[in-house]
């Protein structure tokens, strides 16, 4: 157990690699489909149904698929219509395109829930279209959903390590090529849980922060 401790140790820089490439895919999947998912929100709240079906659809067929099967469709299914992707390109649109459709649906709950005070009160006010939601619904929004975007963030981390199976060097992708080299599966996996606990652990405690300032706001 010591020379397998060691060993991942040597290659500390290597795990580094991975959790920060896991970091950067997580960071951006989560920036891209927060911005979508406000925008698919919209359309499946949409008073035309020509607009609100096409857009509950897409949550519903990524909601019913299993991540793995996307990013396998991605990766290597998509090359078969001419369209072709790097591994890092297909790894991160296919963790967009799913978990858009999540955050749509939280997002559209959260929006369902908003009190229509503060929004009359706006529109009275003068704000009308993408300044209304910007300046009055988007905040109640944010203060809104962030528990639920917060449990999403971590799915979305896990996630990530599906996209080994295309190669992407990955945290998981790191630690199953250690322990390949070396044949030190509890070492090396072990690490990699250890990095995936502690930054969960981040976000949720950017999650309570968020809920301190709401409930700091609503006191106010």
């Amino acid at each position: 157990m010591k020379r397998d401790v060691l060993i991942v140790l040597q290659h500390a820089d290597q795990f580094l690699a991975g959790l920060l490439n896991t970091l950067w895919l997580s960071g951006a999947t989560l920036a891209l489909a927060s911005i979508l998912g406000c925008v698919v929100a919209a359309l499946m709240l949409s008073p035309q149904r020509i607009v609100r079906l096409p857009a509950r659809l897409l949550v519903d067929a990524m909601r019913t698929v299993p991540f793995l099967l996307l990013a396998y469709l991605v990766y290597y299914g998509l090359p078969l219509a001419g369209v072709r992707f790097g591994s890092w390109t297909s790894g991160l649109a296919a963790l967009v395109v799913y978990h858009t459709a999540y955050v749509a649906e939280i997002v559209r709950g959260a929006w369902s829930n908003l009190s229509r005070d503060q929004i009359e009160a706006g529109k009275a006010y003068g704000f009308g279209g993408f300044r209304l939601f910007r300046r009055i619904i988007l905040p109640q929004l944010f203060y809104a959903s962030a528990p639920v975007i917060g449990n999403q963030a971590v799915q979305i981390v896990k996630d990530t390590a599906f996209l080994m199976i295309i190669t992407v060097p990955e945290l998981t992708f790191t630690a199953s090529s250690v322990q390949a080299t070396y044949f030190v599966p509890f070492a090396s996996f072990i690490a990699a849980m250890l990095l995936y606990w502690l930054v969960t652990l981040t976000i949720e405690g950017a999650v309570r922060m968020v809920e301190a300032a709401a409930d700091m706001r609503r006191a106010a």
